[in-house]
């Protein structure tokens, strides 16, 4: 594109210098020659007053006598009657330049001038032309690989740009060039990274929101699935603990769901009125034998009969993740905990632990925030969960843990209340 962008510029540049350095060369020669001419003629006429004057003074008219006023590079012929022609100056060629003048006495002068004269003038303006036409194209030349450069540059950094955007590096350059159609392309693309960035960051979050999510249930499962294996020759149990199990492939399966639903659109919600106290005992009986096995309990109190709004499991999800991080990170009996607050009801998890550190209090909430070297996806996820339903889950206490995940009241329940 550069070598095109200056042979187009040269090329303008020399059609130009041809059409007006032609026709300004074919001025300059005929104003050349007419100057010439009118030089002459010039002469002529002055020659014949000097010759005039000489016989009015009654002077004879001869060569010496005159030689002093013909110039060098001029042949003159003065003509008598009944006098001998006067030859002076040197002889020119066939094709010389000339004037004639007559007198009122009959003389008759006739100047004559080379051609090579007026062909020298010619030549000279000629090489005056080719001069500052060729200075012309030199500077068309620098010029033209300025503006090629100016225009190709941002062209090859567009170009990386775009380059960058495929091989999956999406941050935007936020580079102008002062070409609006340029800056206009850049524009795009800066608007194309940063789309590009946000849908990766939405695919990198879906992705480890998944595997965090995911595991809860199936460590569940697998602790099911390890009840039935310990009781497999009692087949009510294992009648009762395969469908405790196929439950939470179910709950599973509803987890998958509500994360592909939220990554495509995280303002889709499927709220609907739910028994509270169902999911509660739900998570009470899949985590009871994690808890028996480390010595530790999982107790349940509060009101009973509380309805409320949202997605059952979602609000399952956000449970296990706080019973899970109990299990993990607490100690003593974990107490799950069930009351009303205006319009909300109110699930609070609880522990007797050490409790969020004092430098992360509301943080904790945050993505990559830990205070026990876990990845610290699980309560920010939980929280969108929460907050994906119109709830929100919140830190009311750090000191042993108290955390509440509010959802809203069924409405008819809410008006039972109020009469």
């Amino acid at each position: 594109m550069r070598r095109r962008l200056i042979n187009s510029t040269l090329a303008v540049v020399l059609v130009v210098i041809a059409v007006f350095g032609v026709s300004l060369f074919f001025v300059e020669a005929r104003s050349i020659e007419s100057t010439a001419r009118d030089r002459l003629q010039s002469e002529a006429a002055r020659l014949v007053a000097v010759v005039e004057s000489r016989i009015a003074a009654g002077e004879q008219v001869t060569a010496a006598k005159m030689a002093s006023f013909v110039p060098e590079d001029r042949h003159v012929l003065i003509e008598q009657p009944e006098h001998p022609p006067i030859s002076l100056g040197v002889q020119a060629g066939a094709d010389a330049l000339t004037a004639t003048e007559s007198g009122v006495n009959g003389e008759t002068v006739t100047v004559r001038q080379p051609r090579s004269v007026v062909d020298d003038e010619i030549t000279r303006i000629l090489v005056i032309i080719l001069v500052v036409s060729l200075g012309a194209v030199a500077a068309a030349a620098l010029l033209a690989v300025r503006q090629a450069a100016r225009v190709s540059a941002p062209l090859t950094d567009l170009a990386e740009t775009a380059e960058r955007l495929g091989s999956g590096d999406p941050r935007p350059r936020h580079r102008r060039y002062g070409v609006a159609e340029l800056d206009r392309v850049a524009d795009v693309l800066d608007g194309s990274a940063e789309r590009i960035a946000r849908m990766l960051t939405a695919e990198r979050r879906l992705a480890a929101d998944a595997s965090h999510q995911l595991r809860t249930p199936l460590t569940a499962l697998s602790m099911r699935l390890e009840e039935i294996i310990a009781t497999a020759d009692d087949r009510d149990t294992v009648q009762e603990e395969a469908a405790i199990a196929l439950t939470q492939v179910e709950r599973l399966t509803d987890v998958v769901q509500r994360l592909l639903t939220n990554s495509r659109d995280a303002r889709s919600s499927s709220a609907v009125g739910f028994d509270i106290d169902e999911v509660v005992l739900q998570q009470l009986e899949e985590w009871k034998p994690a808890y028996r096995g480390t010595g530790r309990a999982l107790v349940h109190s509060g009101k009973a009969g509380l309805r409320a709004v949202g997605t059952p499991g979602a609000v399952a999800q956000v449970l296990a993740t706080l019973i899970e991080n109990s299990l993990m990170h607490g100690a003593g009996t974990v107490a799950l905990r069930t009351r009303t607050t205006g319009n909300q009801v109110v699930v609070e998890v609880t522990d007797e632990g050490r409790g969020v550190p004092v430098e992360l209090g509301a943080r904790v909430f945050e993505r990559t925030v830990s205070g026990r070297n876990s990845t610290g996806l699980g309560l920010a996820v939980a929280r969108d969960l929460a907050e994906a339903d119109g709830g929100r889950l919140e830190l009311l206490q750090q000191r042993p843990p108290v955390f509440a995940l509010f959802l809203s009241r069924e409405a008819d329940q809410t008006a039972s209340a109020g009469e």
